[in-house]
C-alpha cells in the first residue's frame, strides 16, 4: 500500500484545525507542506511559522517540500519548525550534494524534487545519499493541475535505478493524483502519493484517503 500525503496547500485556511483533526484521525501517513517563494515558482504559500503550528497538531510525518531558491538559507529554520523530511529542488540547487549534506546534518531526511522536464538519470550520483525523490507530475506552483502522463515513464526509470543499486529511496508523486490514476502510478513504482484537491475537495476526505491507501 502506498503512503498517502495530503497536501495542506488545498486545505481550508480559515479552519486549518478542523482539517488537521481530519488528517490525524484518517489513514493519512504524512502531512505534505508546500513552501513557495514567488521566485522559483510563480506563487507564494507559507513558511516555517505555519509549519511550526502544523507540527504541534500532529505526530504524523511532516514532509516539507521547498519550492524556493537558495534553500540552504532556510534549512535550519525548517528543522526548528519541525520538518521530518526536507525536499529541495534539483533545479534550485547549484551545489546539490552540499544541500543534501546540510539537511542530513540537521537530523532530517533529505529529498530531491524534479520538475517535469528534468530527467531522472541526473540524480544517479546522489541517489545513495537521499531518502526520497519527489517527481513533479505537474508544473510546480499551483494546485488543481492535470497529471502529466509522461511521469509514469519517469517513475519506471527511477524505480529501476533505485532497485539496481539496492537502495532504500522512496518515490513520491506530487501533482494531479486522483482516484482514477493512482493505481497506474503505484503500479509504475511510486511509494508516496501527494493528494491535495483530490482529498480536500472531495465530499468525504477521510474516505478518499482510505480509498487511495488501498490502491496497489
Amino acid at each position: 500500500m502506498p503512503l498517502i500525503a495530503p497536501s495542506l496547500l488545498s486545505a481550508n485556511f480559515l479552519d486549518l484545525q478542523a482539517d488537521c483533526d481530519l488528517l490525524n484521525s484518517s489513514q493519512a501517513d504524512w502531512y505534505h507542506l508546500d513552501v513557495m517563494d514567488g521566485r522559483f515558482v510563480p506563487n507564494i504559500s507559507f513558511g516555517p511559522m505555519l509549519i511550526e503550528f502544523f507540527r504541534k497538531t500532529t505526530t504524523k510525518t511532516c514532509d516539507v517540500h521547498l519550492m524556493i531558491e537558495e534553500p540552504e538559507r532556510y534549512a535550519e529554520a525548517f528543522r526548528k519548525a519541525g520538518a521530518d523530511i526536507l525536499t529541495v529542488h534539483y533545479e534550485a540547487c547549484t551545489h546539490l550534494h552540499r544541500n543534501i549534506q546540510q539537511i542530513k546534518s540537521l537530523g532530517m531526511q533529505a529529498g530531491v524534487a524534479l520538475n517535469p522536464h528534468t530527467p531522472v538519470h541526473l540524480l544517479r550520483d546522489v541517489l545513495a545519499d537521499i531518502d526520497l525523490v519527489c517527481l513533479m507530475s505537474v508544473n510546480p506552483g499551483f494546485g488543481g493541475q492535470k497529471f502529466i502522463p509522461h511521469t509514469l515513464t519517469k517513475i519506471r526509470e527511477l524505480r529501476q535505478l533505485i532497485d539496481d543499486e539496492g537502495l532504500d529511496v522512496k518515490i513520491e508523486i506530487d501533482g494531479g493524483v486522483t482516484l482514477e490514476n493512482a493505481a497506474d502510478i503505484v503500479t509504475a513504482g511510486a511509494d508516496v502519493l501527494v493528494a491535495g484537491n483530490t482529498v480536500f475537495r472531495s465530499d468525504d476526505p477521510a474516505a478518499t484517503i482510505a480509498a487511495l491507501k488501498q490502491i496497489g
